[in-house]
């Protein structure tokens, strides 16, 4: 699914690509809403960190924080499964949106629209906020294991509805 164009010249051809994969730790719980065309869409940031050494041998750090927008499929399952915290790989595309401030001052944000995502907590972390393990079913719905040991797999994001 790239976002991908050709441009076809005399000479040459040309490919245009918007492409960006981060894998970084959620800073808040995703906010949904529902659009007045009913499609839902869901909005998150995920913070990544950049560690390195200076010349001195000094330890520095600095981190990154990306705004995430999820549409559809996609946004109902980051609302119902991330939360702060949770480890996650995104993959989309990069767009930024402009809008005038009631000021009149025009402002702009970039955000990665996903395109996947792929939870890299072990299927019982589920962020730190549930205690309780679970596995996704094919209604996409939590379903509690009971009286059963927690599962080591991690969920197959190829068994999650979309």
């Amino acid at each position: 699914m790239l976002a991908a164009k050709k441009y076809q010249s005399l000479t040459t051809t040309y490919m245009d690509l918007n492409k960006a994969m981060i894998i970084g730790n959620v800073t808040r719980d995703p906010e949904s809403r529902t659009t007045p065309n009913g499609a839902q869409v869901a909005n998150f940031s995920v913070a990544t960190n950049l560690i390195w050494s200076d010349q001195q041998g000094k330890r520095q750090e600095r981190v990154e924080f990306h705004n995430i927008v999820a549409w559809r499929k996609l946004a109902e399952i980051c609302t119902q499964y991330l939360k702060k915290g949770s480890r996650v790989y995104i993959e989309g595309r990069l767009q930024t949106r402009s809008w005038d401030d009631p000021t009149g001052v025009k402002k702009y944000r970039t955000e990665l629209v996903a395109d996947n995502l792929i939870m890299l907590d072990r299927a019982n972390a589920s962020g730190g906020n549930n205690t309780q393990p679970f596995t996704p079913n094919m209604s996409g719905q939590q379903s509690p294991q009971q009286n059963q040991e927690p599962a080591e797999e991690e969920i197959n994001v190829d068994e999650i509805p979309f």
